[in-house]
């Protein structure tokens, strides 16, 4: 078998893989058996939990699981996929494909993923497989479009990495497919499905604090936590700040603001020097729409950065991983909103009255909700994704206009700051 050139993972120490080129010919594999589910009942505390999640002794084994494959051994897929997965019944991560057999091999053994496909053909073996229900593609962002399209055509759901393409065309003829084929496409934004940023959203939306009249989030790592090779520095595969981290705080400050922004006021980019048509830093100063009939616009910034420079020149900053929102009487602020688990912190500032200061891991027992302490934001996403697709109400959900809308905006703040949109892929479909 062939398999198409491509990329598989990423390479960084959240959310990443490292590209390989190898070229081979090979068969499917069929791991070891699997063994049964070993299970504790043991709670650690979420921090510890992120690290390593229990397997609740309360888990069964569901008769007809949802059979998820994966595109390319990332880094990325076990604290996404495959560990969420095994506390929850009704999933099955099933086979995995890479270009390299050796490392898919490697892979699948390593996660007890009962199949492996590689060689030239081997992301399309996988998609042939009449045993699996859904994908999950966490490939370099460039190939988002090709591989998302052609796992719909093959009738399958996906989970697709955020962004979801380079560009807001292409997200749009990836939900016209996955509609035509009654099949659930979604965008993983996991924050969205954990209760810390669902609690800041109903503190907003409750009026506790008046209208809302500011927000700003960001995303910024320290110098050195994404390297020069890594591939979110290579243009044709969708690397970029923006691309990769700036649309988490651009989808935040739209969740909370519960609109569309209305225009980009001004935006601005760090160039790679490598490339200057990669962006290693961007920020953007947006306006949405009043949030009441004949009020002000309510300003939002974001920003996002690959490399804050040192304290002093050698002293690693910590991650800016926040969001803000600034209302009529008072504020709120979120901590570390794009993982949660390990830790954070929810800061209610009332005008006039005392600040306090709120955690939620899991939902209040008197929501209905399904949840536990130590679930992550992906444990949270994959709960909904598998209720959506066997017909269940989630608890949350990122719309496919939603992903539409965000890849709208991306475009819109990269033309604002010189950079461009994205090119659009020539693939399609025979």
């Amino acid at each position: 078998m062939h398999m198409l050139s491509g990329e598989d993972g990423m390479n960084s120490k959240l959310h990443s893989a490292r590209a390989q080129k190898t070229h081979c010919t090979c068969r499917i594999h069929i791991a070891r058996p699997i063994k049964l589910r070993e299970t504790h009942a043991l709670t650690p505390s979420p921090t510890c939990a992120f690290f390593n999640p229990p397997t609740p002794s309360s888990v069964p084994s569901d008769s007809a699981p949802l059979k998820f494959g994966i595109l390319g051994a990332a880094r990325i897929a076990p604290p996404a996929l495959i560990t969420p997965a095994k506390s929850h019944p009704e999933v099955e991560v099933y086979a995995v494909a890479a270009r390299d057999i050796n490392r898919a091999k490697e892979f699948a053994e390593k996660y007890e993923i009962k199949k492996w496909y590689g060689g030239q053909s081997g992301y399309q073996d996988l998609l042939d497989d009449r045993e699996i229900d859904v994908i999950y593609n966490p490939l370099p962002n460039g190939l988002h479009y090709e591989w998302t399209m052609k796992a719909l055509a093959a009738g399958k759901h996906v989970l697709l990495e955020k962004p979801s393409a380079d560009t807001a065309e292409e997200t749009r003829r990836m939900v016209e497919l996955a509609n035509q084929k009654v099949l659930v496409l979604l965008e993983a934004f996991h924050y969205r499905f954990h209760p810390a940023i669902q609690r800041v959203k109903q503190i907003i939306d409750s009026g506790e604090l008046g209208a809302i009249k500011e927000i700003n989030a960001a995303l910024c790592f320290p110098k050195g936590f994404i390297t020069d090779d890594d591939i979110r520095m290579k243009y044709d595969l969708g690397g970029g700040a923006l691309m990769d981290c700036g649309c988490y705080p651009l989808s935040c400050v739209r969740y909370l603001a519960n609109s569309n922004p209305s225009a980009v006021v001004s935006a601005s980019a760090v160039r790679f020097q490598k490339d200057a048509r990669i962006d290693t830093g961007a920020s953007a100063d947006l306006l949405f729409p009043p949030p009441n009939p004949g009020g002000e616009p309510v300003k939002a910034t974001i920003k996002c950065d690959f490399s804050v420079p040192n304290l002093l020149g050698f002293i690693p900053r910590w991650p800016d991983v926040a969001v803000r929102a600034v209302c009529e009487q008072g504020s709120v602020e979120l901590f570390n909103f794009p993982m949660p688990v390990i830790y954070h912190t929810i800061t209610v500032s009332p005008a006039g009255r005392k600040t306090r200061t709120e955690k939620a891991y899991k939902f209040p027992p008197s929501s209905g909700l399904k949840g536990e302490e130590w679930w992550t934001t992906y444990r949270y996403q994959l709960e909904a994704f598998v209720d959506q697709i066997r017909g269940r109400a989630p608890n949350s959900w990122m719309s496919s206009e939603d992903s539409i809308a965000n890849m709208e905006w991306i475009e819109k703040i990269y033309e604002a700051n010189g950079l461009g949109s994205r090119p659009q892929s020539s693939f399609q479909l025979p």
